[in-house]
């Protein structure tokens, strides 16, 4: 998506909204425009929102209303019971939060994939102008560039993403040590809180009622019912165990705080510990909450050896991850990986493998190793896994593939379609660290050449995976059978 820094005809874009947003196309504002619309996308939330503040901030230079309109259709990758539904529930909750923040907060439900597809676009020929928010992946920047290219009012795209903006880093960084010094002298400044403030402009109800479309009445939808009418995938139910929206979040994010969070450094490195980590990955990734928020909430609350651990995952690997979707458009393949990763896995492409297993087999967690489908079974049944656990989840199936492109793609489809957090910066940035990326060579290896190696067998020195394995298969692994 072609991008340039967004310059408004009255300057007032200062600090991170200087580098958060850009202009995605050459055209001016629409004279006469009824509104300034934010199209959400990425950042499901009114708080802690940057794309939200420089919208308000649009729509007070220019004397209109703003309209606050999200989306949903069934056309979007691995489209499914789980992902409508965490996104329903949200949408209930702004919905509801919206009059009492001073916001007019509409949703369109598209249920089948020829319904009406032109919404966002009619919206936009009655704006003035449209802010959206900025993200590499699940198919953001892609679907805002088409639109940018049709609209005929300037479209600026908002990165809310991290704590950091994603332009505070100007290339590709290689390493998470590359990284973290310079998230270092920006973080106490990127931690800032966003002005939420209402705009001053009131949306008529006139303008409301004459939208052109038919607005979904969130406060008394069915949400199952809703769900079950849309052309998605309805073999990937909805996680019962995990609320969705900004109070839950708040709520997962305090219990953490006054739990696991003062023993982060020990806990988190155990998957056996179901309260050792602080399970937040689902409302980052939706923009439920903002990154911010919860640093600052650690900050607060945590003691100083466990905050900076915490913020190691959070800030430095979480940053990493966004800076490489952002400057890397290679991303989603093993392309985006460095030349001495091809030239090992050239040297051992034609190494024997200790197993082949297909996708279907690897999705019903049937392999030979129960750690393995322990932690693909927590991955169905919560939509997300273990932080230590996905390493070994990842690197295993590059033993047990024909090749290495399509343990990728594997990888890939199992994480996108099951997880909460699929195709997230941080998934493509974690499922590449397992084939080498932000990493350095190791000792040789049949298979893995230089890359890191990780051994199931050995996981079992490293933490109680026999309990991890009775929660999520309700029976203790015949270790005998694995070597160990």
């Amino acid at each position: 998506m072609r991008s340039r820094p967004h310059r408004p005809d009255s300057p007032f874009v200062n600090g991170q909204l200087a580098l958060r947003a850009s202009a995605t196309n050459d055209r001016r504002e629409r004279a006469g425009g009824a509104y300034v619309l934010y199209w959400m996308q990425a950042t499901h939330r009114f708080e802690d929102n940057w794309a939200l503040r420089l919208a308000t901030l649009e729509a007070n230079r220019l004397g209109t209303p703003l309209l606050v309109y999200q989306g949903l259709d069934p056309t979007y990758e691995h489209a499914s019971d789980r992902v409508h539904s965490f996104i329903l529930e949200n949408a209930r909750e702004l919905a509801e939060r919206a009059g009492r923040v001073g916001l007019a907060y509409q949703f369109h439900l598209r249920r089948r994939r020829n319904d009406d597809r032109r919404v966002v676009d009619r919206l936009a020929g009655r704006a003035v102008m449209v802010v959206t928010d900025a993200l590499p992946t699940a198919g953001i920047a892609g679907r805002t560039a088409r639109f940018a290219a049709r609209a005929e009012c300037r479209v600026v795209a908002v990165d809310s993403y991290g704590v950091a903006p994603a332009a505070s880093f100007a290339k590709e960084e290689w390493a998470a040590r590359t990284i973290r010094p310079k998230l270092a002298a920006i973080r106490d400044h990127c931690l800032e809180r966003v002005r939420d403030e209402p705009p001053r402009v009131a949306m008529p109800p006139r303008l409301l009622r004459d939208l052109e479309f038919d607005p979904l009445d969130l406060a008394h939808a069915d949400i199952a019912r809703e769900v079950a009418a849309c052309e998605i995938d309805h073999t990937v139910p909805r996680v019962s165990a995990v609320a969705s929206g900004l109070t839950a979040a708040r709520a997962r994010l305090a219990a953490f705080c006054r739990g696991a969070l003062a023993d982060y450094d020990e806990r988190r490195a155990d998957p056996a510990d179901a309260d050792g980590s602080s399970r937040m990955s689902p409302y980052l990734h939706f923009g439920q909450v903002s990154a911010a928020e919860v640093a600052r909430t650690a900050i607060a609350h945590g003691p100083a050896g466990a905050v900076a651990k915490f913020l190691e995952e959070l800030l430095t690997w979480r940053e990493l991850a966004l800076n490489f979707c952002t400057r890397n458009p290679r991303f989603g393949t093993l392309h985006a990986l460095p030349p001495w990763v091809h030239d090992t896995m050239r040297a051992h492409v034609k190494d024997r493998r200790e197993a082949h297993y297909s996708l279907a087999q690897l999705e019903r967690g049937e392999t030979a190793y129960p750690l393995w489908n322990a932690a693909q079974r927590e991955l169905v049944e919560t939509g997300a896994i273990h932080n230590v656990m996905r390493m070994y989840w990842g690197k295993s199936v590059i033993l047990w593939t024909r090749t290495y492109s399509e343990a990728f793609r594997h990888l890939v489809h199992l994480n996108n379609k099951w997880g909460l957090d699929g195709r997230d910066p941080g998934s493509y940035g974690g499922i590449q660290w397992c084939f080498g990326k932000f990493d350095r060579p190791w000792g040789e290896r049949p298979v893995w050449g230089t890359i890191r190696s990780m051994s199931i067998p050995r996981a079992y020195k490293k933490f109680d995976a026999a309990e991890y394995e009775r929660r999520w298969l309700g029976t203790t692994a015949a270790q005998g059978t694995l070597g160990v």
